[in-house]
């Protein structure tokens, strides 16, 4: 288990993080959200000593984490942390020896990752000739060939297409079925709610909610309602326990952010005094409606 305890760090006169406390733990994956500049990078930054925390610890497992320890973990920066003139197997080789691997595993897990990504034929190019969602791929790679105790993920879908998502995707949930803590930070919310089991939403370097995601999604104390069929008006702006509206004119959808004090059946009867409805749902929050609340 990972875990931070009233981490604080000053740049200056900047409060980078201000004594945040959460776990990661083995076998579930945390989001890790916030605006840029909210603290996430630094925190994961402390994990593996790139910086040194004014006061506080992170513990592996309840003890202080050391060079050892971080031999079996896995880091993906946003930013990134591969040799562009190096070639992608090659470096792949490299990186997993560092991690203790022998020459023959690493050379064997290298191409079973680069064969499954669909990567082969690439394998003997220089990194910074491959574009940039391959070049986050082979990055992916260099995080989890060592099959790592602790996984940290800062944007992993950046740059990737549609298909490399999905593989991100099914990848870190092979990961969290592995035994795997696994920690990411993105901004792709949607995402995030397919994958994670907790959350942990950082802002002005301060921890704001943290906790099993479908807890937090019960006791937000907000539904979401989408309805189509009455026509815009004013009948919005009077909507009985209405947090926020949006309209989406391609869906003729009228879509609400109530509180949880309004019935479904409430709800609906407003609405129906409204014009004809033809569609009605009445749900949880999603992640990203906690998420806008939470930093309202």
């Amino acid at each position: 288990m990972l875990q931070f305890d009233s981490l604080s760090k000053k740049y200056g006169d900047l409060q980078a993080l201000s004594e945040i406390c959460f776990e990661v733990k083995p076998g579930r994956a945390l989001g890790f959200l916030g605006p840029n500049g909210a603290g996430k990078t630094t925190t994961m930054r402390s994990i593996f000593g790139l910086v040194r925390p004014d006061s506080g610890t992170v513990r592996w497992h309840s003890l202080q984490i050391t060079s050892e320890a971080r031999l079996r973990f896995g880091y993906m920066p946003e930013e990134r942390g591969l040799y562009g003139r190096m070639k992608v197997r090659d470096q792949l080789v490299y990186f997993a020896r560092l991690h203790g691997l022998s020459a023959a595993l690493a050379r064997t897990g290298a191409d079973h990752w680069l064969k499954r990504l669909g990567l082969s034929e690439r394998s003997d190019e220089r990194l910074d000739k491959l574009s940039h969602g391959n070049q986050q791929r082979v990055q992916l790679v260099a995080s989890i060939l060592h099959q790592p105790d602790l996984l940290v993920l800062d944007e992993p879908f950046s740059g990737l297409d549609p298909i490399g998502v999905d593989h991100m995707k099914e990848i870190l949930l092979e990961e969290v079925g592995r035994g795997t803590a696994v920690l990411f930070s993105s901004h792709q919310l949607d995402l995030v709610e397919d994958i994670c089991d907790d959350i942990a939403i950082i802002q002005n370097g301060q921890i704001l909610r943290y906790g099993d995601l479908a807890t937090e999604q019960a006791s937000a104390g907000i539904q979401r309602v989408d309805v189509v069929g009455p026509p815009e008006g004013t009948w919005t702006s009077k909507a009985p326990g209405s947090i926020r509206y949006e309209f989406n004119r391609v869906k003729d959808q009228h879509r609400f952010l109530i509180s949880q004090e309004i019935s479904a059946r409430e709800f609906l009867d407003f609405a129906s005094a409204a014009g004809l409805v033809s569609s009605f749902s009445y749900t949880p929050p999603t992640l990203e409606d906690i998420y806008k609340e939470t930093l309202r």
